[in-house]
């Protein structure tokens, strides 16, 4: 495993495990908890040390599964990071129950990365509105955490406001891969960050998966290149590449995704790309840009929809269809493998996905667009 600096001190994993996509038993409130257990310890055995969860993770059963998870010595092996569900706070009572509740299912008297999250517009000025900002640095003095930040998913012009409203941020959570480079934070947001000595740790490094099995012309250019790679080892070397990167968190849902990724983690560095294999990333997005119309990266956020909507599911059969050309087998899904009442028809607008999305899809026209295309 290799090692970077976090922030202006702490040493953490080059990789980070994500328990936002574990391996499940059907619906994502039931976790494979041998599997997945299996999973995460081998993880921190081969020196993975941040464990990243959050309150609404498969459905409010990810922190209690982490607490079981890191019994037997595990827990003091690694930085434990949680979120709190700022949507759903109205007062600093809040803030303190979902805290107390979030130790409790943890089974920890303390966190070591605490972070407000999913911040937009919307939700920073509820912060600052109820003084949240204070309260979470306030937990940190008391020692019930040691580092305070946030997670990020709006516009770049959101960005250095929310990092300018606070000299005390410790680190932030950012979506960035070689797609996003002007999208949400993007770049920018990454090296002012960084700039200001603040810790950055990456979420969506494959894009939820998108970029781990590319369409044919994707392919083709990294056929070309002069080392072989899987698409997922070239989205990630990309990351660890860069200097202002100090964790790069992947959620994974099966063991050989937590093997290769080990390895690929042990391989990583700053400055290993050459720069003809950098080259090849923006012929890369180009390529991805043509066939993925739905930005959609399956985070779940928009789930569960109040008419039953598989919302991530109908973009994705939708993206595929479009980046290979299979029209006509996404037709013949949509209409035998979808229940009529998770398909895009049976939204009725209620709108209440819509600013729940991180990637700011105007989702109900999307769904329009796919039942147009797929029904009958």
């Amino acid at each position: 495993m290799q090692y970077r600096t976090l922030g202006r001190e702490e040493r953490v994993s080059a990789l980070g495990f994500g328990c936002m996509r574990l391996p499940t038993l059907g619906q994502p409130s039931l976790i494979d908890e041998k599997l997945a257990t299996r999973m995460l310890r081998y993880a921190i055995d081969q020196g993975v040390n941040y464990v990243d969860t959050a309150y609404p993770y498969h459905g409010g059963m990810s922190e209690p599964f982490v607490g079981r998870a890191l019994r037997d010595g595990y827990r003091e092996r690694v930085n434990l990071a949680t979120k709190l569900p700022v949507w759903l706070t109205e007062s600093i009572a809040d803030c303190d129950r979902i805290f107390n509740e979030q130790l409790s299912k943890l089974q920890t008297d303390h966190l070591d990365f605490y972070l407000l999250h999913a911040l937009d517009k919307e939700r920073w000025a509820k912060v600052k509105r109820l003084g949240i900002v204070d309260w979470a640095l306030e937990q940190k003095q008391r020692g019930r955490t040691r580092y305070v930040g946030f997670s990020f998913h709006d516009s770049a012009s959101v960005f250095p406001t929310i990092l300018d409203g606070s000299p005390d941020w410790d680190f932030c959570q950012l979506q960035y891969n070689f797609m996003d480079e002007e999208h949400q934070a993007g770049t920018a947001g990454l090296e002012l960050a960084a700039a200001r000595g603040l810790g950055v740790i990456v979420m969506e490094p494959l894009l939820g998966g998108a970029l781990v099995n590319p369409p044919p012309s994707v392919q083709e250019i990294w056929a070309g290149a002069p080392i072989g790679r899987t698409p997922a080892a070239w989205a990630l070397h990309w990351l660890w590449n860069k200097p202002e990167v100090g964790i790069l968190l992947s959620g994974m849902t099966a063991f050989e995704q937590v093997e290769e990724n080990l390895r690929l983690a042990g391989e990583s560095g700053v400055g290993s790309l050459t720069k003809a294999e950098l080259a090849l990333y923006p012929r890369a997005k180009v390529a991805y840009d043509a066939g993925r119309p739905i930005p959609c990266t399956e985070c779940g956020y928009c789930t569960p929809c109040p008419s039953g909507v598989n919302i991530p599911g109908n973009f994705s059969l939708h993206n595929e269809a479009v980046a290979f050309d299979r029209h006509e087998t996404a037709k013949w899904r949509y209409n035998n493998f979808f229940p009529e009442a998770t398909r895009a028809g049976a939204c009725i607008r209620c709108n209440e996905c819509l600013e729940k999305c991180p990637q700011g899809i105007e989702i109900p026209d999307r769904l329009e667009e796919i039942e147009a295309a797929y029904a009958g």
